[in-house]
C-alpha cells in the first residue's frame, strides 16, 4: 500500500500528493468542464488537476466512513482510480456553472461507496438492532436545521456504525432511502429507523455537549 509521502500510481499519472496534503501546494480553482474534457480524452495533466483538486475532498468523505489512516489512504486513492475509470459516466448539468457541484456529488457517491463495501469485506459493517422497527416509531427530526454542520460532523464518530453510515447517506450525499435499502441489502423501512435513531442520537450528543461546556467551571 502506498504511504503519503509516496508517489501515487493513477493510471501513468505520477502525483507526488504529500505537498499537497500538507498544505504547500496551491493549486488553482479548475477551470472544471475543460478539465473533464481533458480526463475523458485521457490527458494526464487533467487527471492531475482532477487528482490535487480534490484529495482533500473526497478525504473529507472516506473519514466520514472509516477512522484507520492507512485504511482512508487506501480508499481515497481505489476512489480516484474508479473515478478516472468510468468518468465517461457522469452527466454534465446543462448548466455549466453548476458543473462542479455535480462533479463532486458524482465522485462523493463512489466514495461512500468504496467505503462501504470495505467495511462489509472486512466484516465491520454489522447490523445490530435492540429493537424490531416494526416495534419502533419513525418521526421526523430536524437534526440538520437544528445543529450547526461542523457540530454534526464532530459527533458522527459517536454514533454506531450502521446509524452513521445510513446517516451519511441519506443527509450528507443525499442518497434515497431506496438507494440505501439496496446499497446496505436492508429494508427500505429500516434504513428510514436507522436514520431516525442517528438524528436523535445526535441531538442527544449535542445536548450533552452543551451542558458539558456550561458545566465547566
Amino acid at each position: 500500500m502506498l504511504g503519503i509521502s509516496q508517489l501515487y500510481h493513477c493510471d501513468k499519472v505520477f502525483i507526488k500528493h504529500k505537498a499537497y496534503i500538507n498544505g504547500n501546494v496551491r493549486e488553482k480553482s479548475p477551470i472544471i468542464n475543460d478539465v473533464l474534457t481533458g480526463c475523458l480524452n485521457n490527458k494526464s495533466n487533467s487527471k492531475e488537476v482532477i487528482y490535487k483538486s480534490y484529495y482533500g475532498y473526497l478525504l473529507a468523505v472516506i473519514l466520514r466512513y472509516v477512522n484507520d489512516k492507512n485504511d482512508v489512504e487506501e480508499l481515497v486513492n481505489d476512489s480516484f482510480i474508479k473515478i478516472f475509470n468510468s468518468i465517461n459516466k457522469f452527466v454534465a448539468p446543462e448548466n455549466k456553472n453548476h458543473t462542479e457541484q455535480a462533479f463532486k456529488g458524482w465522485m462523493a457517491k463512489i466514495a461512500s461507496h468504496s467505503a462501504i463495501d470495505f467495511l462489509r469485506s472486512k466484516r465491520r459493517l454489522i447490523f445490530v438492532d435492540d429493537m424490531p422497527s416494526y416495534q419502533e416509531p419513525v418521526h421526523t427530526v430536524n437534526v440538520i436545521s437544528e445543529l450547526n454542520v461542523k457540530d454534526i460532523l464532530k459527533l458522527l464518530n459517536k454514533l454506531p456504525e450502521i446509524q452513521r453510515i445510513v446517516f451519511n447517506l441519506y443527509e450528507i450525499e443525499g442518497f434515497s432511502h431506496t438507494d440505501i435499502a439496496k446499497i446496505l441489502t436492508i429494508p427500505e423501512s429500516s434504513s428510514r429507523v436507522y436514520l431516525t435513531r442517528a438524528k436523535n442520537k445526535l441531538q442527544t450528543l449535542y445536548a450533552n455537549t452543551l451542558i458539558n461546556l456550561y458545566a465547566t467551571p
